[in-house]
């Protein structure tokens, strides 16, 4: 889906196919059949937007002709079109236990660096005619232990290694660092030391707004901060107001769960990294918590969203003179681990969730003042 800011940019809107599980080829089409098209189609869309996500083995195979003739045709018959990846899981991103293994390889190894080279290559050859460039969303270079000055400085050299290869391809791709809780790169003050370490033509930030509320930020200074703004992650963060109250803590332990990482932190500062060590240690809120809610449908009472933190940062980005990003990306990967009350049920699917929160971001940019193009 696209939109027209009244500055004149392109802004596209698209959902992250990290929400289904692929290590193949094979899956990859599977998913835009099942999905994706359903999707644009439940939408009344022209032309929909996905941020693929491609395992490591995936992206590899991509280097073949064949393949990726094979893929890009599949995306031209279903209406689709990818002008961003998410390059932050490497592989097994639907394992049963997921945890602190979604950072590794981090930005010391190379294979970090070799399989963002390879995304890069892919969407190159995936980008619209019409597109002036894409963009590939990384993780903020590791988890924060350990992370000794060395190991720093060897993220950094490969960092340089990215921009100077981005710089050699036919189109333009850039490299979004992506800042999350628990991480070397956390919050987007400590994004900035890095950012002005790179290229900033190659290398800019990923704005994940779940990420964003779980660290109590400011939208006004975050976006600052973090600029260049390449892409930007719309998801909404679980927030618990009174944690110390007993209806709150039965809510909140139904949210804790073995696959995902569900970081949590106090306005207080305080900081967990996964929901049942707050559980366990308890204390005042309001707590904010990794765990990416869909953007349509809140938890009931006692549990709420961050929404505030969502919609004020969605108009710093895209309601001022200036379109600050353009790529959006609809990223709630955890529909199958959400609480069953949250899951699709018999009466609606996966495919009317997610259709259902590119509506309410769609919702969200009109009232912006953005127009949609119709394709």
């Amino acid at each position: 889906m696209r939109f027209r800011h009244p500055d004149g940019t392109l802004v596209h809107l698209a959902y992250c196919t990290n929400v289904h599980p692929a290590e193949d080829l094979d899956g990859v089409l599977a998913q835009l059949a099942r999905y994706a098209e359903p999707v644009r189609e439940r939408l009344g869309a022209g032309t929909l937007g996905v941020g693929l996500w491609l395992a490591a083995d995936v992206a590899r195979a991509l280097a073949d002709e064949t393949a990726l003739a094979r893929l890009r045709r599949e995306l031209d018959a279903r209406g689709l079109e990818v002008v961003t990846l998410n390059g932050f899981p490497y592989r097994a991103f639907h394992a049963p236990v997921v945890k602190r293994a979604v950072y590794v390889p981090d930005w010391t190894e190379r294979a970090r660096l070799d399989y963002t080279l390879d995304l890069a290559r892919v969407l190159q050859r995936l980008l619209p005619d019409d597109v002036a460039r894409g963009s590939i969303s990384t993780l903020p270079l590791g988890w924060r232990t350990p992370w000794p000055a060395e190991r720093d400085d060897a993220a950094r050299r490969r960092l340089d290694l990215l921009a100077r290869e981005l710089a050699r391809l036919d189109r333009p791709v850039r490299a979004a660092i992506e800042p999350e809780p628990g991480c070397v790169i956390e919050t987007t003050g400590r994004l900035r030391r890095t950012l002005d370490q790179v290229d900033p033509e190659w290398i800019g930030s990923c704005l994940d707004l779940c990420h964003l509320a779980v660290g109590f930020e400011d939208p006004a200074a975050a976006v600052a901060a973090a600029a260049p703004v390449v892409k930007a992650q719309v998801s909404a963060a679980l927030q618990a107001d009174d944690p110390a109250d007993p209806e709150t803590r039965r809510a909140l332990g139904a949210f804790a769960e073995p696959r995902f990482l569900h970081q949590t932190r106090a306005s207080d500062g305080r900081s967990w990294d996964d929901l049942d060590e707050a559980l366990a240690a308890g204390g005042p809120g309001p707590w904010r918590v990794h765990f990416h809610i869909p953007l349509h449908a809140k938890p009931e009472p006692p549990l709420a969203t961050a929404h505030d933190t969502l919609v004020d940062t969605l108009g710093v980005l895209l309601g001022g003179p200036a379109a600050l990003v353009d790529h959006l990306e609809v990223e709630t990967y955890t529909w199958d681990v959400l609480p069953a009350e949250l899951r699709p049920g018999e009466a609606r699917t996966l495919v009317d969730g997610i259709a259902d929160e590119l509506a309410w971001t769609r919702d969200r940019l009109l009232a912006l003042g953005l127009h949609e193009v119709i394709s």
